[in-house]
């Protein structure tokens, strides 16, 4: 069944990231209910899963979702650390895709598969055959090689993350270290949510998450607002679609 799972996920993540990322919210809906059945099938009980403790995990997952938030009004108000926020990938969106990206395909797309399927069901199965050390380890190394796809395409959208990396290497070496960097990063991450998910249920992780890439479309054009009177002062515009 454990095998099952990755295979589910691992199909999910091809769909979403290669084939059909618009469908993304209608694969990763299929593919979390079919993670669920097989963790129920497998002999767990929605408490283990991690739907519970709703009311702790949605102060503790508020509070982390505001402090997201004043992190990223932190960072764009720097001007060393405001062009990370300058990503193709909100900017080259319309205003209607980009609203639909943050309300839609991040919570139904993203969030919902990654937070079920990793720290629901695979961490509930882990946990289940091998304890809690190895749940969260495992489930949180599969969540790291789980970005290796959307950190190919945050390469080549954000330049300033790639020039963190930039040497005198080819190209295609600071792509590798960028995506090194994403999955060794969403690995702790991973860890983290783990930890969240064992101590408030799936809510707390869930809104931490949601914040974390929901937020990202809104500081994406906030940052590059702030950048125009710059750009129109040395005589060089750029907008985002309308």
């Amino acid at each position: 069944m454990l095998l099952r799972s990755i295979a589910v996920l691992t199909a999910a993540n091809v769909m979403n990231n290669k084939v059909a990322p618009r469908l993304g919210p209608l694969t990763s809906a299929a593919a979390t209910a079919a993670l669920v059945a097989m963790a129920r099938r497998s002999g767990l009980s929605w408490e283990e899963l991690g739907f519970e403790r709703g009311r702790r995990g949605a102060v503790t997952g508020g509070a982390l979702a505001a402090a997201v938030a004043a992190v990223y009004t932190a960072g764009i108000a720097m001007p060393r650390t405001r062009p990370l926020f300058h990503d193709e990938r909100a900017l080259s969106l319309t205003r209607a895709r980009a609203l639909e990206e943050a309300l839609v395909q991040v919570p139904f797309g993203t969030v919902l598969l990654e937070e079920v399927g990793f720290r629901g069901a695979l961490y509930g199965m882990l946990r289940q055959r091998h304890g809690t050390a190895a749940a969260t380890a495992l489930s949180s190394a599969l969540f790291g090689l789980w970005h290796i796809l959307p950190s190919i395409d945050m390469a080549r959208a954000n330049p300033a993350l790639g020039a963190l990396t930039a040497g005198e290497s080819p190209a295609h070496l600071d792509t590798a270290r960028v995506v090194a960097g994403a999955v060794v990063s969403t690995a702790a991450a991973g860890v983290l949510f783990c930890e969240l998910r064992r101590r408030c249920g799936l809510l707390a992780p869930s809104m931490l998450h949601l914040a974390t890439n929901s937020l990202g479309y809104l500081f994406a054009r906030i940052s590059w607002k702030s950048e125009q009177p710059k750009a129109q002062a040395v005589g060089t515009t750029w907008k985002p679609s309308a």
